[in-house]
Order: C-alpha cells, then sequence, then structure tokens
C-alpha cells in the first residue's frame, strides 16, 4: 500500500475530527440514556435538607417502635436500591423504623462540587438529615465504603448513636490497584470528558464481571440483575461521586486508623470468608482484635455482599445490635 503523501498535520486533522465526533455522539447517547434511566427509576423516597444539600431517602416501619430507629448506609457505586431489592428493609420495618439514605452524590442525594466529600463530611451531614427527621440516638449500620461514614458517626457525635453495625468494611489502607485506574477519571477537565462519554460505556461492559467479583464465592443472585438500576449508576453525576469516593478509600482509611482505639459502644462486626474486594482476615478480623468486646460474625462462603447472599444473617446481626443497644 503506498504510503499517505499528506503531511502529518494533515493527516491528524481528520482523526482528530473522527475522535471528536464519536466522543460527541458518545455523550449524546449517554445523556439520553440518563434521562431514560431516571423517567424508569424515579425517586422512591423523600428529600430532607441537611449540610446545604438535599437528601433522597426511604423512612419505613413504625414511628413509634420502642426500640432505636436503624440508618442504613450503602457502599461506594450503590444506593438505596441495594437494601431494599436484599429485602433486609422490609424484614426490619416489620418491627423498627428503618431509615435508608442515598449518600451524597449516589442515587438522587446531591454533591455540589468545591466541597470536600470524604467520610467526615458525609457523616457530618448523615447526622444532621437524621436529627431533622427526629431519630433519636439510632443504630447506624453501614455497607463496605459505607463503613466509614458510619465510623465517624459514631467517633464524633457519639451522643447520637446507640450501636453500630459494620459489614464488609474496609478499615485499614493497603494497596488497591482499583484505587489507581479511577485516578484519571477524577482529574478536572479529563474526568468530565470521560465521565460523560467512555466511562458510562465502560462501566456498562464491566457490570457482568464486577458482580461476579462482588458476590463471589456465591452466585449472583436474579433478583439483583435483574432489579437493582445500574443505569442510575452510571449516570455522568454518580459516576463521579463513585470515582471519587473510590480514589479516596486509602487516605480515608489511613486518617481514621489511629481513632478506631476511640470507639466505645455496642458494636458487631459482619464480613464473608469469600469476600473477594475486601479482605475480611486484614480487615474485619483486624478491628474485631481491637474490639474484643465487638460480636464477630464471618458468614462461610459469602463474598462481600453479604447482605444479599445471607439476608437473614444480616438482619440478624442488626437486631443484635439493637439489643446490645438496649
Amino acid at each position: 500500500m503506498p504510503a499517505d503523501p499528506r503531511p502529518p498535520r494533515a493527516r491528524l486533522l481528520p482523526a482528530l475530527a473522527g475522535t471528536a465526533a464519536g466522543l460527541a455522539a458518545a455523550a449524546l447517547i449517554n445523556a439520553a440514556r440518563t434521562r431514560a434511566a431516571e423517567a424508569a427509576h424515579p425517586p422512591q423516597g423523600d428529600f430532607v435538607e441537611a449540610g446545604g444539600i438535599r437528601l433522597h431517602y426511604l423512612d419505613r416501619g413504625p414511628r413509634d417502635a420502642a426500640t432505636p430507629p436503624i440508618v442504613l448506609i450503602h457502599g461506594n457505586g450503590s444506593l438505596t436500591d441495594d437494601f431494599v431489592i436484599a429485602g433486609v428493609v422490609d424484614a426490619l420495618a416489620s418491627r423498627h423504623r428503618v431509615v435508608v439514605f442515598d449518600r451524597p452524590g449516589a442515587g438522587y442525594s446531591e454533591r455540589p462540587r468545591g466541597r470536600r466529600w470524604g467520610p467526615v463530611e458525609q457523616a457530618e451531614v448523615l447526622v444532621e438529615a437524621a436529627a431533622a427527621l427526629g431519630l433519636q440516638r439510632p443504630v447506624v449500620v453501614g455497607h463496605s465504603w459505607g463503613t466509614l461514614p458510619a465510623i465517624v458517626w459514631a467517633l464524633d457525635h457519639p451522643e447520637r448513636v446507640s450501636a453500630l453495625v459494620l459489614a464488609s468494611g474496609y478499615y485499614f489502607p493497603t494497596p488497591r490497584p482499583d484505587v489507581v485506574t479511577v485516578l484519571p477519571a477524577i482529574v478536572p477537565g479529563i474526568g468530565d470528558l470521560m465521565r460523560h462519554t467512555l466511562s458510562p460505556i465502560l462501566g456498562r461492559a464491566m457490570i457482568p464481571l464486577g458482580n461476579r467479583l462482588i458476590f463471589s464465592p456465591a452466585p449472583t443472585p436474579d433478583k439483583w440483575s435483574d432489579e437493582f438500576p445500574f443505569e442510575l449508576a452510571m449516570r455522568p453525576s454518580m459516576l463521579r461521586a463513585t470515582l471519587a469516593d473510590t480514589a479516596q478509600m486509602v487516605p480515608a482509611a489511613a486518617a481514621l486508623e489511629p481513632r478506631y482505639k476511640d470507639l466505645s459502644l455496642p458494636m458487631v462486626l459482619l464480613a464473608g470468608d469469600g469476600d473477594k474486594l475486601v479482605n475480611t482476615a486484614h480487615q474485619t478480623k483486624r478491628l474485631a482484635g481491637l474490639h474484643p468486646e465487638a460480636r464477630l460474625i464471618v458468614l462461610p462462603g459469602v463474598g462481600h455482599m453479604v447482605q444479599h447472599t445471607r439476608p437473614d444473617a444480616f438482619v440478624a446481626a442488626v437486631e443484635t445490635a439493637v439489643a446490645m443497644a438496649g
């Protein structure tokens, strides 16, 4: 094949134009899919103002229950639907008032730019929201990344929590390859371009692999595959929050580690022994070693998503915390 006689600049311009056209088309497709996702999955709960933002939440169960209310905080890349699909909200709400928040930037909760949104800042907003809803010393339940703001809640506002349930948490800094892979997507400018064009496409392609990773060694439940609103999680706004939370996971754990010794309330620590996302021995069992009085529950044959694979054990862990708080 004869060489292209055009100078390099002349050859480059059509390539750049083609790339720009492809990115523009991807942005239009993602915008359309975002509108379709929000139409198909509108907010199922209510909104509360806290910390200068609107938080979306679900409020279930009896308001006059004699037991402490329960607050559920989901993990990274997830939203309130997680606990609902697992069935644990309905199970707990038969006896207790249960409030599930979309963390800032997730689901339908706001996450304004120009503010830091680490576990400390998220906890402050959640504590203020809980107070606005009249939740008196709730049992706070965190799953995965949600364990970090749950811990901050207990450390910074011990008078506003009666017990903790920490499930599949990441507590101690360890090397995380996933943190390195998200760094380009959080760079201002480049990250915005990626989130509106390539990141949602790549995210959708990774869903089957991601499901296997978070559920292994257990199978992925059909209910999760059929009902979780993956398209909501692929919106550029939520991807911004998800990727930022991934990037700050290691430094957040490092900052909190020296404070774990100050936790002085009833705690239940729950994890699966087959967790492929977070090493249970290095994380949950290590935290339990700092607090021998905590109740440690390790489920055999269970991965990261304990609330789905063993919803009975998850509910029992929360009920244990309620009893310990009482």
